[in-house]
């Protein structure tokens, strides 16, 4: 960070520059990070004083690298923090392995002593291993809810762009970092400093935490049907105990042949088949980001037998889900 301009500008004497600490896990995601950062640095540049500070720090003090093997020099390691200091971990790929002791031990001392707490990204993960989500909402990346959902029943989970509860604060990664930092902009400040901001990024469209993170159905499918995107939200809804075909077109005012013939018009394959597709889906998921044994990942995603899900695994992802298992166990020990 550059030495504070606020000497030889004029500011507000109860504008006290607001400081942000920026805990850089190991293979943290540079967007989720930049995208926090620099709405802060052009909120300073329109003010024309610096209304926020910040510090970057890694466990160990030194360089650190992120997903895409860049490496950025940090300014401390855990060291101490000030009770009005933001702290925002800024979490990446194999959170589970990056989540140290060292780091769950620090955020609950800086939590017991009050200092405000953000996951940026898969983070939420680091914060809740440290239980400072407990009976909190939050949210995280969509491609890690499954896995976050099993191990921490405790968190109320979400499925917003960003969360605030109280002095816990959680995004789902990417561009997320942005509406959360003009939020906070905009508490601190007014809106119109955050459009301001906004602006300068080109972010034409500032989401809330009212907004879900992935695309509507329709627009992920490229089909706009209302009764396939209601199946389809439907099924998405109901992985642990699968409702049958004949159920599920009842719900939406249909036949079982209409369904069938809708799902092969639109999707190219039957209802019973994409609802197999969910599951195995989020099965992988579990797999690749939790401990859960093969068994309870089975009945997780609807399969009573262990052998069921074992052949169905394999028929869709030309692997069986104990060497998907071993494949995560050697990535993870790396």
């Amino acid at each position: 960070m550059k030495p504070s301009r606020t000497a030889e500008r004029n500011v507000p004497p109860e504008d006290r520059a607001q400081r942000f600490v920026f805990l850089l896990l190991r293979d943290f995601t540079l967007l989720s990070f930049a995208s926090a950062i620099e709405p802060l640095r052009l909120a300073n540049q329109h003010l024309g004083y610096d209304s926020f500070e910040w510090r970057l720090a890694s466990e160990d003090g030194q360089t650190a690298y992120c997903s895409n093997g860049t490496g950025l020099t940090v300014h401390m390691g855990l060291d101490e923090l000030s009770r009005d200091d933001v702290l925002l971990v800024c979490g990446g790929i194999n959170i589970q392995h990056n989540t140290t002791k060292p780091v769950v031990n620090w955020l609950r001392r800086e939590a017991r002593r009050g200092v405000t707490i953000g996951g940026l990204c898969t983070a939420s993960h680091t914060l809740a291993k440290a239980g400072l989500l407990d009976d909190r909402k939050a949210t995280i990346h969509w491609e890690n809810q499954d896995s976050f959902g099993e191990e921490f029943p405790e968190v109320n989970l979400s499925k917003s762009v960003f969360v605030m509860d109280g002095n816990r604060y959680s995004t789902a990664g990417g561009t997320s970092s942005i509406d959360l930092m003009l939020k906070l902009i905009a508490d601190r400040h007014d809106e119109e400093l955050a459009n301001a901001v906004a602006d300068q990024l080109i972010y034409s469209s500032i989401r809330t935490d009212q907004d879900t993170q992935r695309l509507s159905i329709p627009t992920r499918i490229g089909v706009r049907h209302p009764k396939l995107s209601q199946v389809i939200q439907l099924m998405e809804q109901n992985i642990e105990e699968p409702i049958s075909p004949s159920i599920l077109a009842q719900d939406v005012g249909m036949s079982t042949r209409q369904l069938e013939r809708l799902f092969r018009r639109y999707l190219n394959r039957s209802p019973k088949r994409y609802y197999m597709e969910l599951r195995l889906q989020k099965a992988r998921n579990l797999l690749l980001q939790t401990d859960m044994s093969v068994i309870n990942v089975a009945l997780a995603c609807g399969f009573t037998s262990p052998s069921h899900f074992s052949k169905c695994y394999r028929a869709h992802y030309d692997t069986t889900p104990y060497r998907e298992r071993g494949t995560q166990s050697a990535r993870l020990s790396v």
